[in-house]
């Protein structure tokens, strides 16, 4: 395929307001793409080279941009920054400025972004600007618009990972699909080969995908309850864990090779050291195993709050920090060893393994556990867990298997119990953003649009307006990193009956707490027949953005609705 013809098609993704629009324009692209090319026109409508997990980044500012594009268009810079002032888009500048005609194919600009942003060492900011003149030379206006767009960052489509999957189905003719291909995408966390391996296999290939060390599994998520005897009732007699506030992470062993990814499953292996050591010692050659990494104090054994453990999120400056903020990290599933897939194992199988392995390790040890059908007993551990600074606890079926990237009732979380108004945390989307007004004029922003998903229609319903939690610093951080996902219009998969003043790509997840869910005609979240949904009383912020979420991973409106009724029944009661 061209690029130029991909570039037709972003030109329609970014015009549509209609998710099944999206659906249908994208289940064409992906017809229409040969074997060759469907990986990487997945991964650069998603705005990357690869899928996240492999790290590998353009590397290229605003400012290198700019002097590519003085280099390729023959123009000074200042010309070229008083357009991108004027316009505040170097795409919109590109197009104007580059007049080139090539039409080169898709694998070729494919091949040199790869190129640039596998460009390092010595010299290389100077290799990446001549290199990328270079490919803006040789394109088309409206190619040069998206290939500057896509460098920086800011190509702006937002086509979600549930999208490609369903698009993917509906080029094939066949929605049914979409549960496999999901089954595949779980287990390799790679939309580009599972594209590739239906084009060249069709399904039956898909089929047979397997658990592979290096291929990050999508992690498994918690259903939740207000109360103990609801978690026996719904699964019987069950395996309780400690809830540990920290930085979730899935560790893959090969022999000495250790890779660790976040919940969003980028690697992070730069930042947990102690646990790429402890790792290589474990008794088994191949392994992936999950767990929590929390900072501690070494003198007392307090683990200490999500906020100190985050500080590990650096590129520079870990031994420091990791010295004075030593980690644990407490295993929980093992889903892989020696050859064995143990996702499909029961969770009893999988902990008795998990144990095995891990013994004496003076930073792995296994998350605390124990077994029990007496409500009673759960509520007791929850309540110390709470005092110890914990997030709660996790109730575990104990004859489920690991079953990926899906949120179900084989682990249920119980949090904060509700005392007449809502004591627990929510986690929402942020879909746009509100002008300041007073003291926030000068931000530019004064409150957050926050949405939860429904996982049956992929989209996203709003429930809060957030304009209190957050410190001055944060909101000017804030404005910076929306504007730089910023949409022209609302996303198709958010449903609002509210205007944002500027719409964002559904992309960042912020954790909120409220006084209570109520009844609101404003908001989408779970809207009845009368057009009256829920909505978040007096939400706000707990913390900054949590980039270690994807938007997917905000609660859903069914958690919502649950959480509604059971404040109900405590009001009454």
């Amino acid at each position: 395929m061209k690029f130029f013809k991909l570039t037709e098609y972003f030109e329609r993704l970014e015009a549509t307001t209609k998710r099944l629009e999206m659906f249908d324009i994208l289940a064409e692209l992906f017809r229409e793409a040969s074997p060759e090319d469907i990986d990487k026109i997945i991964y650069l409508s998603q705005g990357q080279l690869t899928p996240p997990f492999e790290g590998i980044e353009i590397g290229m500012s605003e400012k290198l941009l700019v002097r590519a594009l003085s280099e390729a268009a023959n123009t000074p810079t200042k010309k070229i920054e008083d357009l991108f002032r004027h316009t505040g888009d170097l795409g919109l500048v590109a197009e104007k400025l580059i007049t080139g005609g090539q039409k080169p194919d898709v694998a070729q600009v494919y091949k040199e972004l790869r190129t640039i942003a596998e460009t390092s060492g010595k010299g290389s900011v100077e290799q990446k600007i001549n290199l990328l003149s270079s490919l803006l030379r040789g394109v088309s206006a409206k190619e040069a618009k998206y290939i500057a767009r896509f460098v920086i960052g800011r190509l702006r489509l937002g086509i979600g990972d549930p999208t490609v999957l369903e698009a993917l189905a509906l080029s094939e003719g066949d929605r049914g699909l979409r549960p496999e291909l999901e089954r595949a995408y779980n287990l390799c966390s790679d939309l580009g080969l599972v594209a590739k391996t239906l084009k060249t296999k069709k399904i039956e290939g898909v089929r047979k995908f397997k658990v592979h060390v290096g291929y990050p599994i999508r992690m498994a998520l918690c259903e939740r309850l207000p109360s103990s005897e609801d978690i026996i009732s719904k699964i019987g007699r069950a395996a309780i864990e400690a809830k540990y506030d920290g930085f979730r992470c899935q560790v893959h062993k090969d022999g000495e090779r250790i890779e660790i990814f976040s919940r969003n499953l980028e690697r992070t292996t730069h930042m947990f050291p102690e646990i790429r050591e402890a790792a290589k010692a474990l008794p088994v050659k191949t392994a992936i195993f999950e767990g929590e990494a929390l900072a501690y104090n070494e003198t007392t054994g307090e683990l200490l709050p999500f906020q100190v453990t985050i500080q590990r999120k650096r590129k520079h400056g870990i031994e420091a920090i990791a010295k004075e903020y030593p980690l644990k990290f407490f295993a929980f599933e093992l889903l892989y060893a020696d050859g064995i897939d143990y996702t499909e194992k029961t969770y009893l199988e999988r902990r008795k393994k998990l144990e095995s392995i891990i013994k004496d390790n003076p930073v792995i040890e296994p998350a605390e556990m124990f077994e029990t059908d007496d409500p009673k007993e759960i509520y007791k551990y929850f309540e110390e867990a709470v005092e110890r600074g914990l997030e709660g606890v996790v109730a575990k079926r104990l004859d489920a298997p690991y079953t990926a990237g899906s949120r179900n009732f084989n682990w249920i979380k119980l949090k904060r119990s509700y005392k007449g108004e809502l004591a627990d945390t929510v986690d929402v989307c942020v879909v746009g953003y509100f002008m300041g007004k007073g003291a926030r004029a000068r931000f530019g922003i004064g409150a957050l649009l926050g949405a939860v998903y429904e996982p049956e229609t992929d989209t996203f319903k709003t429930v809060s307006k957030i304009g209190s939690g957050f410190t001055e610093d944060e909101f000017t951080e804030l404005k910076k990193m929306l504007d730089a996902i910023a949409l022209k219009h609302k996303h198709p998969r958010v449903d609002s009956v509210m205007e944002a003043d500027v719409w964002v790509e559904p992309k960042y997840v912020v954790t909120v707490t409220a006084d209570e869910i109520t009844r609101s005609p404003s908001h989408t979240a779970g809207k009845d027949s009368e057009g009256v949904g829920y909505a978040l009383r007096f939400p706000r912020a707990v913390g900054f953005l949590r980039d270690d979420k994807n938007p997917e991973d905000a609660n859903t409106v069914k958690e919502i609705i649950e959480m509604f009724e059971q404040q109900r029944k405590v009001k009454v009661t």
